[in-house]
């Protein structure tokens, strides 16, 4: 059974600068269907292989994507490390923003009403 960590700033940035690339993005959204191969990957792209296997580095150093080698073929495929992280901290300001939500619509519930302005109207 996994058990539950905190993710690192370190992880969490490492995340979150990943994906701030657009060919980063649109690698890990092609290897969210299936996996593929680096040359897979690199043919929908408007870049150079080299720079595929550079993008696929950082992809792989943030836990976001993973990888193995079959004889000269590395295919690459989704890493869900890297995405729990994203998706813990995502899902931890969510929960705070609804609870603070929450706070500020109890709050005005309990509020008399107010008077309408008259002048405004006319």
């Amino acid at each position: 059974m996994l058990k539950y960590r905190e993710p690192s700033d370190s992880e969490v940035d490492s995340v979150f600068a990943a994906l701030a690339d657009p060919s980063r993005r649109a690698i890990v959204d092609r290897l969210s269907h299936k996996p593929a191969s680096v040359s897979e990957l690199a043919g929908p792209l408007a870049i150079s292989l080299p720079a595929v296997v550079q993008h696929l580095h950082v992809l792989e150093a943030s836990g976001l994507v993973r990888s193995h080698k079959r004889g000269r073929v590395r295919t690459c495929s989704i890493g869900p490390t890297g995405l729990r992280a994203a998706e813990r901290w995502i899902s931890d300001r969510r929960t705070m923003w609804e609870q603070n939500l929450d706070r500020l619509g109890e709050y005005l519930a309990a509020q008399p009403p107010q008077p309408s302005d008259r002048r405004s109207q006319k």
